[in-house]
């Protein structure tokens, strides 16, 4: 039970690596999106119940919104920031009910965190583990302004901004691209710790048990198959319509004359490539001098060779 201290140089590296249990390390990561769909569906149902509702009516009432970032502690192992919002049933666009407090909110986040489990599939193994989230869980709430008086969103959007572009190798979570080879792993430069839950991703994969979660695939990222940054639809715009914005955003604009109209990719054809004429004669005058200054170089050593 022995734990860092603060100033250990040695933090985020097992004390022992042979007590490690590196297989459940990696299965967690694998079924973590698995067990933040049950802890949003468990924190639902606690809503309801609480405000006296059928479950199956509480999208009649209300909405619940998040956005989580999935970062990778000292240790390699994730964990989740995330905002979560109670809306009224079509979106942010209508307010929450009355009952619909923040301390209610989360009062039931913390139920859900502490409640939801995912199981494993059986292995000889590795056996079966039972997943949950830990107890370092800090729930608070978000007003309109913060303590600088500036709005809460932008503040939110710049604490998510912070976690979404660490990269992997800026917080021990793997490598950036993925690996084909369990060799790949003694090349990247890596700690023993990440090198080892990388190679138990690669050895668990080939597990016909753990097939379903391509943990091969994933070794990269020790075994992490959800997306840094993920969203509930409701939640704000659409990553459909952010791409949009995005491609109107980086096409490029030409001034055209008043009586000209707009020829877009779908009119273009293939008129050839290569030189043009002009050129193709220079570049075959070129090539020819070089080959017979090639030419020349051979014969000057062949003549030296017999003279030697």
């Amino acid at each position: 039970m022995a734990v860092h201290a603060p100033d250990d140089p040695l933090v985020g590296q097992p004390i022992c690596p042979g007590c490690y249990d590196y297989p459940a390390h990696v299965l967690w990561h694998a079924h973590a999106g698995q067990l933040w769909d049950r802890f949003t569906r468990t924190t639902r149902r606690h809503l309801a119940t609480t405000a006296g509702l059928p479950q199956t009516r509480f999208p009649d009432h209300a909405r619940l919104s998040f956005a989580k970032v999935a970062e990778y502690q000292n240790r390699a192992a994730i964990h989740v920031h995330a905002v979560v919002r109670l809306d009224g049933p079509t979106g942010p666009e209508n307010p929450p009910p009355v009952w619909g407090t923040a301390d209610l909110l989360a009062a039931a986040v913390g139920v859900a965190a502490r409640v939801v489990t995912v199981r494993t599939p059986y292995s000889p193994v590795s056996g079966e583990h039972d997943l949950r989230w830990g107890t370092q869980l800090d729930a608070r709430p978000l007003r309109a302004f913060n303590d600088t008086g500036d709005l809460a969103d932008e503040a939110v959007a710049a604490y998510v901004a912070k976690y979404v572009t660490k990269g992997a190798t800026d917080t021990a979570g793997g490598t950036d691209h993925r690996i084909r080879t369990a060799d790949e792993t003694n090349a990247a430069p890596l700690s023993p710790h990440v090198r080892t839950l990388m190679r138990t991703c690669w050895d668990l994969g080939a597990l016909a048990e753990y097939a379903h979660l391509r943990l091969r695939a994933w070794a990269h990222t020790l075994g992490y198959r959800g997306h840094i940054l993920t969203k509930s639809r409701a939640y704000s715009t659409t990553y459909t319509a952010l791409r949009a914005q995005r491609a109107e955003h980086e096409r490029p604009t030409v001034q055209l004359p008043d009586n000209a109209h707009t020829i877009d990719d779908a009119q273009w054809r293939y008129i050839g490539s290569g030189h043009s004429p002009g050129a193709a004669l220079i570049a075959a005058g070129i090539a020819e001098d070089l080959a017979q200054s090639r030419r020349l170089f051979r014969e000057t050593e062949n003549i030296g060779g017999h003279g030697q």
